[in-house]
């Protein structure tokens, strides 16, 4: 599979989707907690963006914070 295809993306999406069930188990949230995960996975974006511009432990991280974004996303649609 070639990297940075949709399909290697949306593996890269699935395995995080296992990752967080197996450290999580099944979650079962209402909508504005599921929103406030999101909302914290995308500040996690920001921070490795601005790491990545100023310096900072999260630097270079923006890829797998874009990819915890999505899995927490699919993690929401999947239980509504």
């Amino acid at each position: 599979m070639e990297k940075n295809t949709l399909e290697w993306v949306f593996e890269e999406i699935r395995q995080e989707r296992l990752r967080q069930f197996e450290k999580w188990g099944k979650q079962t949230h209402s909508d504005p907690l599921w929103f406030l995960i999101l909302a914290e996975e995308v500040g996690e974006v920001a921070q490795a963006i601005l790491h990545s511009i100023f310096g900072g432990a999260a630097a270079g991280t923006t890829r797998t914070e874009l990819i915890h974004v999505a899995a927490v996303a699919v993690q929401w649609l999947e239980g509504m």
